[in-house]
Formats: structure tokens, C-alpha cells, sequence
């Protein structure tokens, strides 16, 4: 992998970042210590902390791996999803269309040469796309996992959501107001058009109601 250039240091505890990727990595590849985990680590971390990051940062990253860990009751293969959850906004560009599909192709490359066997780098690749559309089968605990942890910012206090749709702004300054008020608006509206935000048993009764609130009143915010 080739390390980025970094931007300085987010605020999200980076040793305990590391050893979180340690532990998914080395358990994904069935205990094994070899390769060293550090240097796919200390990549990965770069990416996420690069300059052009406003809300896909490594706060948002630690707080994705937060609500995994919530969530892993409901996986079949929770080291699969944190892997994918490592690798999902790995590759981000506000500019470009295709940073899942990088991502995930990342992910390919990656974790082979760290380790994983063939299958698992497939799902967490897999996983990885589904964040395009956020809608996992209703045969895809995986995949509700991570889509559920993805989406979880969306059930934020009103102060964490005005902070989380702040940071979105600020990472397509180059859209004027008026297309971004329009995109933002017709992205808020496909979400409340899915049947459900939230498939895992605790997202649904946990989040979903609080996050449709927040998105309606966005949406108004936007239009009004």
C-alpha cells in the first residue's frame, strides 16, 4: 500500500486506533502475527487523515468501529465488518463518484498481502460497496451491521447532528449553495424513501425514529 501525505492529527486516539486494527486484522487472518499489522495501520490511519476530510475523518472512523462493536450480536462474521469498516471510506475524494469502489479495490489488494484468505477479503470488499447504497439484504447480517454503524450518525442529539451536517458542508466547499442545497436534499430523500435506515433488531428500535426526525428536518432546513 502507499501511504498518503497525512494532514495533522485528528482528535481520535490513534493508539488505540492501532491497536483496535491489530486485533481485527490479526483475528480475521484466524490468530496468526505475521504480517506485521503496523504498516497496513499506519496507511490506513494516513488516508483517513488527509486534508481534504471534514466529516469522513478518523473521528467518524472510530465512531463507526464504536457502534460495530455495538452491533457484533447480530454479525455472522463481525471481524469481516470491522475490516470493512476500516476499509469503507478509506479511499475519499468529495470531487469523485467512485471513492467505494476504490476503496473496496484497496481492500482487495490489501489484505491479502496482510494475511486474509480469499473469501474474507471478498466479503469485506463486498461489504465495502454496499455502502454505495446502504441497503443490505434482509440475508445480510454483515452487511446490516455495518450499513446500521455507517448510518448511526443520522439518530445524532441535535447538537452532534448540526456539528455532522456542518462538517458535510465543509467537505463540498466547491459546490455552490444552491446545488448543494439540491443534492443534499434529493440524498436525504432517498434515505427516507428506504422501507428502513436501520435493519439490525437494536438500530431499528434504537435509531430509526430519531433519525427520520433529523433528516425530515433537515430537508426543511434546505427547502425553506
Amino acid at each position: 500500500m502507499t501511504r498518503p501525505d497525512a494532514a495533522p492529527a485528528d482528535p481520535a486516539d490513534l493508539d488505540a486506533l492501532r491497536a483496535r486494527w491489530a486485533r481485527a486484522l490479526t483475528a480475521a487472518r484466524g490468530g496468526a502475527p505475521e504480517p506485521d499489522p503496523a504498516p497496513y495501520a499506519e496507511n490506513l490511519l494516513a488516508r483517513w487523515a488527509e486534508p481534504q476530510r471534514r466529516y469522513h475523518t478518523l473521528t467518524h472512523l472510530t465512531a463507526v468501529l464504536d457502534r460495530v462493536d455495538e452491533l457484533e450480536r447480530y454479525a455472522a462474521d463481525a471481524d469481516a465488518v470491522r475490516l470493512a469498516a476500516w476499509f469503507h471510506d478509506a479511499v475519499y475524494h468529495p470531487d469523485r463518484s467512485e471513492n467505494e469502489e476504490r476503496s473496496a479495490r484497496l481492500a482487495e489488494v490489501a489484505l491479502p498481502e496482510a494475511g486474509v484468505d480469499a473469501a474474507r477479503t471478498a466479503q469485506v470488499a463486498r461489504l465495502v460497496r454496499l455502502t454505495v447504497t446502504h441497503d443490505p439484504a434482509d440475508d445480510d447480517p454483515d452487511g446490516q451491521v455495518l450499513c446500521d454503524a455507517d448510518l448511526a450518525v443520522l439518530a445524532s442529539p441535535p447538537e452532534a447532528y448540526a456539528a455532522y451536517t456542518a462538517a458535510v458542508r465543509q467537505e463540498y466547499h466547491f459546490i455552490p449553495s444552491d446545488l448543494f442545497r439540491e443534492g443534499r436534499t434529493a440524498i436525504l430523500r432517498q434515505l427516507l424513501e428506504l422501507p428502513r435506515l436501520f435493519r439490525t433488531p437494536y438500530g431499528a428500535e434504537h435509531w430509526e425514529a430519531t433519525a427520520r426526525y433529523n433528516l425530515r428536518s433537515e430537508i426543511d432546513l434546505l427547502t425553506g
